[in-house]
């Protein structure tokens, strides 16, 4: 018998359309994830947090944001609901660098 929802038992097809998806997707996020990093002087996992913080406010798939983030360094203005959004969401996890014992 086939679960549906946890990736467990799922069809082989769809489970490689989704290993698909997920690799191809995974580069964008990750270098969405360093922009932020070296941006605003956040660890990985306080990027990885603004990025699904952002993707649930906007209601804007996790890769999508990420590629909205990349596109903005790259070439093109970053969404305005988006840029809020990301605004905010690093707001509360920043640490500012006095914070730390640094200079700044």
């Amino acid at each position: 018998m086939r679960k549906s929802g946890s990736g467990v038992g799922q069809e082989p097809s769809v489970e490689l359309r989704q290993l698909r998806r997920a690799m191809r997707a995974r580069p964008v996020i990750d270098m969405a994830r360093g922009i932020l990093m070296a941006s605003f002087g956040l660890s990985a996992e306080a990027a990885w947090s603004v990025l699904v913080s952002v993707s649930r406010n906007t209601d804007t798939e996790l890769h999508d944001v990420a590629g909205d983030l990349v596109d903005a360094i790259t070439a093109d203005a970053l969404p305005e609901r988006v840029r809020r959004q990301l605004m905010t969401a690093v707001a509360k996890v920043h640490v500012p660098v006095a914070a730390r014992g640094g200079v700044g």
